[in-house]
């Protein structure tokens, strides 16, 4: 009975323009963006405040999200893990942060505040005395709303 309701169900979407699997309905109206707050984490290597592939391509996704909606804010705090001088790190943190916030705004993030923090280690080792994992990173909040 399942097979025969999904069968039914794609010829139906097929049915509808295309041979798209999208309902004809979806192609047609334009949806307005979503724009909720997100938080995402961008990783870094070790002693590195050098954005990764990775960590760009995350950057890249959150600001194109973004980019229809209305920017209110954007928190930034660079962290580091527990791993040499609580100085070095702290200087460390800063720089994620600060590389964080650049390729936002490079990338075309709509005009909002930029709240730019930097952690360092810590919170990086855990009440008893474990270093806490993934902590080479820097964390990025878009407060978002929709444009007026």
């Amino acid at each position: 009975m399942q097979r025969a309701v999904a069968a039914g169900l794609a010829a139906a979407m097929l049915l509808g323009g295309c041979g798209s699997l999208q309902p004809a309905r979806s192609r047609l109206v334009k949806e307005p963006p979503r724009c909720a707050d997100e938080t995402v984490s961008i990783y870094f290597e070790p002693q590195s405040a050098e954005l990764t592939r990775e960590g760009r391509l995350v950057i890249d996704q959150a600001a194109t999200a973004a980019r229809d909606c209305t920017v209110r804010a954007v928190e930034v705090t660079g962290l580091a893990d527990a791993a040499g001088a609580p100085a070095a790190n702290l200087e460390l943190s800063r720089r994620r942060a600060a590389a964080v916030a650049q390729a936002l705004a490079a990338n075309g993030l709509p005009a909002a505040n930029f709240n730019v923090a930097a952690a360092g280690q810590a919170g990086a080792v855990t009440s008893d005395g474990k270093a806490a994992p993934l902590r080479r990173r820097a964390d990025v909040t878009l407060r978002l709303a929709a444009p007026k």
